[in-house]
């Protein structure tokens, strides 16, 4: 048995928890990372902090095993986190010196705090929205990914966004069959070829009155 309910803020360890247990495409990534919370610091955390309204997560006997969180305007929630969530994280993690080639998995992560990712716009135009998902393997292949998503769709429905987007690693090969098969459209003209990410879409269409 399992619940999905509205994020509350005594579940940011386990979010972090998740995020590490599926950050490498999926698969455990504790063996990556010398720090554990790098990965929830960026994919989770600070939709949990900064717009719990649009993130929920999955508990069953066990506790919380999965969530999904995200934000109706993508460009909106960078602001934000621009300008309060990334200075803390600035001041205790190193923007890496050395060249790209050499970096840790730590490194990585720190660099994208330094350097947030933007979203390409002829992605994030149509589809303002956007949403990570992660399930630990217990609650995988039981359904509840799809219901996280239909339970996020809903609420980005409620706050009038018109699409949604996600990005998907090459190497996530359940996630990709994952997504197609809900009815994301993959974005084959927004990827660039010979990148590591596949974005898929989805237009939304407002709540009925």
């Amino acid at each position: 048995m399992g619940e999905i309910r509205p994020v509350q803020s005594g579940d940011l360890d386990a979010l972090y928890h998740i995020a590490l247990k599926t950050g490498a495409s999926g698969q455990d990534a504790t063996h990556l990372h010398k720090d554990p919370n790098l990965i929830g610091h960026i994919y989770a955390a600070p939709y949990a902090v900064l717009e719990p309204g649009s993130a929920f997560v999955v508990e069953d006997g066990e506790g919380v095993g999965g969530y999904i969180v995200g934000t109706a305007d993508t460009r909106a929630f960078d602001a934000r986190l621009e300008a309060e969530w990334w200075p803390a994280l600035r001041s205790r993690y190193e923007d890496p010196a050395t060249p790209p080639a050499a970096w840790t998995a730590d490194e990585l992560r720190s660099y994208l705090i330094h350097h947030p990712f933007r979203t390409p716009s002829r992605v994030v135009d149509p589809y303002p929205a956007h949403l990570h998902i992660n399930l630990l393997p217990r609650l995988q292949g039981r359904g509840f990914g799809k219901s996280l998503i239909d339970r996020w769709l809903a609420r980005m429905r409620e706050l009038g966004a018109p699409g949604a987007h996600l990005g998907v690693s090459t190497a996530n090969e359940r996630g990709l069959a994952f997504y197609r098969a809900y009815g994301f459209e993959e974005l084959t003209a927004a990827s660039k070829p010979g990148s590591e990410t596949v974005w898929f879409g989805m237009l939304l269409s407002s709540p009925s009155p």
